[in-house]
């Protein structure tokens, strides 16, 4: 059995017991990425010597005893919008080509401190934008699963790297699904935790209100041990929460008397029918291990995507106002004009799909359509959020699909972005009301492509979510 079979716990265990060296591990993820990278492209930038020297000094600390945390040792894909000292950090953008950070993120740095090697930073859709991982500057990322597909977004760089065994582990962000998206479209488990769990310091904001990092893993337990390590009350950032991390805890085989909850809303038109099978059965599956699952409505659902992307918009013509050529990142050439300049190098250096968020949300926001758009969407929001307090006063948590159909082929997306947009209905709703989800693995179409189950829970109810996808992972594998 090959090192690159082992899950990040069963690699920091063998590391632990003197099994295995941290600079093997490192290698052998290299010697994946050399044979596949050139096809995949799930990295914007790789950190080999890098590595290779951090991970004499994570060896060195778990030799000394001081490292004996569960992910000590593992090699660590980071999703190209969190900062990282001394690494380029492009958002996938040409308007950042040059950005090289003085700080970290604070999951970065928590990852870190636990003993892990960052490999390097994955592509992504350019600042986060689109479901597709197709909109970077640095070319589309190929689904390991199909090379004719693709891996989802924006953290398919992540989650591609994940599933080809280009790294043991990663970190991704979720605005509107952008962990669990592509985590279902490559077969690899990811969650968006509750909002406020994990620091957003140091991430690169598309929509300060919605976004949220999360892991990208290879099972329930690597997912548990990571979120467990990467949240943290951290006071620079003003959304961050104190609040109970021991998720490792919940990994426990037991949903008797859970309640689950499936929306009638979120299978109706428009699902693939061997989605819907395959989700339909992951149901059945905790029913028989003693959960409560019954059908309901959960209204406004149709309000989620014109709702979603209008306050996204609305945050993301604002935040990435700063990026004008003055303080970092490109800068055009040969104006002197500083009004043409900041045109300019706007112009050049932001694609189409950011330019047209761009757009929308400015327009949103402008004097006239203020009221009739954005502050309309700001009530949808609160009521999509009571919504799901009325569904959790009766359910301990939501079972649906993560996306209607399993992975487009490469180039269909991007020619109707609002089919690309309507693809994200089932996600959204989520990040809009700060709730925590995850996706896990449940099945694989006629083409051989993954189907992602979806379980959704109320604020700071992860534990319930990891139990249920956990039970349902090892019953699976006892199949």
């Amino acid at each position: 059995m090959s090192i690159l079979d082992d899950t990040a716990v069963e690699l920091s265990e063998k590391i632990k017991k003197g099994e295995i060296k941290v600079r093997e591990a490192v290698e052998a993820v290299f010697a994946v990425i050399d044979q596949k990278e050139a096809l995949l492209n799930c990295y914007v930038t790789l950190e080999k010597e890098k590595a290779l020297k951090r991970a004499e000094e994570v060896q060195a600390g778990i030799d000394a005893g001081e490292l004996t945390g569960p992910l000590a040792g593992v090699p660590f894909a980071i999703k190209d919008n969190l900062c990282t000292e001394g690494t380029l950090t492009t958002c996938s953008s040409k308007i950042l080509e040059n950005f090289v950070p003085t700080y970290s993120a604070e999951a970065v740095i928590n990852l870190e401190k636990a003993g892990a090697v960052i490999i390097g930073k994955t592509n992504m859709d350019e600042f986060a934008m689109g479901s597709t991982t197709e909109t970077s500057y640095y070319g589309v990322t190929r689904n390991p699963r199909n090379t004719d597909h693709v891996p989802g977004g924006s953290s398919g760089g992540s989650a591609a790297a994940v599933a080809a065994g280009e790294c043991f582990a990663a970190l991704g962000s979720d605005t509107g699904g952008s962990i669990r998206q592509p985590a279902s479209y490559c077969g690899v488990v990811g969650m968006k935790p509750t909002y406020g769990t994990v620091s957003r310091y140091g991430l690169i904001a598309y929509g300060s209100s919605l976004d949220q990092i999360g892991p990208l893993t290879k099972d329930v337990r690597d997912l548990a041990t990571v979120l467990e390590t990467i949240a943290s009350y951290d006071a620079k950032d003003s959304t961050s929460m104190k609040r109970d991390t021991d998720f490792t805890s919940a990994l426990v085989e037991d949903v008797a008397g859970m309640r689950i909850g499936i929306p009638r809303d979120y299978f109706g038109e428009g699902l693939d029918p061997e989605v819907k099978q395959a989700v339909l059965s992951a149901a059945e599956v905790l029913k028989a291990k003693g959960a409560v699952v019954e059908e309901f409505d959960l209204s406004l659902v149709e309000y989620a995507i014109p709702t979603y992307y209008t306050i996204a918009a609305a945050e993301a013509s604002s935040n990435l106002e700063r990026f004008d050529g003055v303080k970092y990142g490109y800068r055009t050439k040969g104006v002197e004009d500083l009004h043409a300049m900041y045109k300019k190098t706007r112009s050049e250096g932001f694609g189409p799909e950011v330019k047209r968020r761009i757009m929308l949300g400015s327009f949103v926001l402008s004097s006239g359509y203020y009221d009739a758009y954005y502050l309309k969407a700001l009530r949808v929001k609160a009521l999509i959020k009571k919504a799901f307090d009325d569904a959790f006063s009766k359910y301990d948590m939501i079972l649906g699909p993560v996306a209607p159909t399993t992975a487009p082929k490469l180039g269909e997306s991007l020619s109707d972005p609002l089919k690309m947009y309507l693809g994200d209905i089932y996600t959204i709703s989520v990040n809009l009301a700060g709730l925590p989800a995850l996706s896990v693995p449940c099945g694989v179409d006629q083409k051989g492509l993954p189907i992602g189950v979806q379980l959704i829970g109320d604020c700071f109810q992860e534990k319930k979510l990891i139990r249920a996808a956990y039970t349902y992972e090892c019953a699976v594998k006892g199949d």
